[in-house]
């Protein structure tokens, strides 16, 4: 019974992963065939995947990931392979995705984000020296 179980999740979640790259394939107008040579895996592999009919490894969730322009994170969290992180969206993942911009603008969009993410990090890190030695007297 627990094994019904359990393979009955893994199968779940391969639709899931398939059904997600199937979408995100269609949202960037790509045929399989082209996200195939973009991945470098071969068009009934990729098909295969997009029916939930095989359980790709990490190295060729991070292929189709690339071909997509998405973080492999994204594709490792559906096939199961990484717990959700707690600490936000995939926003720089988002960003690669959205076809109504421009690849220009996908990459000035993700500049300011981590200029914004590493202005934050300094802070804190400023904060955090200013804490341990003490507020001036």
């Amino acid at each position: 019974m627990v094994g019904q179980s359990v393979r009955g999740e893994l199968e779940e979640r391969l639709v899931d992963l398939g059904k997600f790259i199937q979408d995100q394939r269609r949202r960037t107008h790509l045929s399989v065939r082209r996200l195939a040579d973009l991945s470098g895996i071969s068009n009934p592999y990729l098909s295969q995947i997009e029916r939930g009919l095989r359980k790709p490894s990490a190295e060729i969730l991070q292929s189709i990931a690339k071909g997509l322009r998405i973080s492999a994170e994204t594709l490792y969290v559906r096939a199961g392979i990484l717990d959700e992180r707690g600490d936000g969206p995939d926003l720089t993942g988002e960003i690669l995705s959205d076809p109504s911009i421009s690849e220009r603008q996908k990459q000035a969009l993700i500049e300011i984000y981590r200029s914004f993410q590493a202005e934050t990090a300094a802070e804190r890190a400023r904060d955090g020296a200013v804490s341990e030695r003490g507020a001036p007297g």
